[in-house]
């Protein structure tokens, strides 16, 4: 996994954090779940990247 794969993962789960703190924070459930599915999303990137890491070793 490249270093700006990472990259993007990381800023992918984080930003979806804020969405979901915000949407929490102003009872906006759109955001709030916009933010739990841009989380989801960044884990599961980082799964197939570590998946296609353990597979080139």
């Amino acid at each position: 996994m490249s270093v700006g794969d990472k990259a993007k993962d990381v800023v992918q789960k984080a930003a979806g954090h804020a969405e979901e703190f915000v949407g929490k924070k102003t009872d906006d459930e759109e955001l709030t779940h916009q933010g739990q599915k841009d989380q989801a999303m960044g884990e599961a990137r980082k799964k197939v990247e570590d998946a296609k890491d353990a597979v080139e070793k």
